[in-house]
């Protein structure tokens, strides 16, 4: 009978990023309001105002504000854009009787996002990848990382991923261990 031995696993977690841009207020207000406006139009909703021309315009300030340093405008424009998100967001809820299908969704991502202050919790980084968290890696260069944190499982000697999970929620390092372990048994 021969004798497996049991190499040693290494585990660590890391931040597996995801493929989006920086998240800025004005970016995700306007986009929000873009795509509320063009499933209401698909739903054969007619709206009191869309904003296009507008919203378009105020993000682009809000971006040219930032690279200024001039906050109060740049607040400015994120506050115009917040407004014109909840002026569509009431237009869409009067006419529209009962949401469903991809308007519902485009609602309570818009709702959510309207409703988001700087201190939130679980707030909304991208609306087409709603997991994805700010995680702090505290670095000078990249403070910070927008993605969900993974825990990898390497063999010492060779170096063969033997396990990988993702870890929701940004829990503390120490805290996943387990959930690790049991992801490295449980491959085959």
């Amino acid at each position: 009978m021969k004798r497996q031995s049991l190499d040693t696993v290494i585990v660590d977690t890391t931040v597996q990023p995801k493929a989006i841009a920086h998240p800025t207020d004005s970016r995700l207000l306007n986009r929000a309001r873009e795509q509320l406006v063009a499933a209401a139009q698909e739903a054969g909703i007619e709206l009191r105002q869309s904003y296009a021309r507008v919203g378009k315009t105020a993000d682009a300030q809000a971006g040219r504000y930032a690279h200024a340093q001039q906050w109060r405008r740049m607040r400015r424009e994120v506050k115009k854009l917040r407004t014109w998100l909840g002026r569509v967001i009431r237009d869409v809820q009067r006419k529209a009787g009962d949401l469903s299908g991809v308007l519902k969704t485009r609602m309570e991502t818009a709702q959510r996002l309207h409703a988001q202050q700087r201190d939130s919790k679980n707030k909304l980084y991208a609306l087409h990848a709603p997991e994805v968290e700010c995680i702090a890696k505290g670095k000078a260069r990249t403070p910070y990382e927008f993605g969900v944190k993974t825990s990898v499982a390497v063999t010492a000697k060779e170096g063969v991923v033997v396990g990988m999970r993702s870890m929701p929620g940004s829990p503390y390092d120490g805290h996943t261990l387990h959930r690790a372990g049991s992801a490295c048994l449980n491959t085959p």
